[in-house]
């Protein structure tokens, strides 16, 4: 039996939010994405492919980035 891994969700710059470890993602109605161990989330709401990150932030130009605030 394999282990779980703790989840762990890092808001990239510039970029996608990247999600790595043992997480179930569902839609609005609890109906489950199927999902790699590690996988990145749109961010700049341009992708195709949503939820996930199709890279389209390159091509936009979307700059955001984001620290833990004190």
């Amino acid at each position: 039996m394999s282990e779980k891994q703790k989840a762990i969700i890092q808001v990239r710059d510039n970029g996608s939010i990247l999600v790595k470890g043992d997480v179930e993602l569902q839609d609005a109605d609890g109906n489950v994405y199927e999902t790699k161990p590690a996988f990145s989330l749109c961010r700049c709401g341009a992708s195709s492919n949503k939820p996930f990150c199709d890279g389209t932030h390159k091509k936009i130009g979307f700059e955001s980035k984001t620290r833990v605030q004190d």
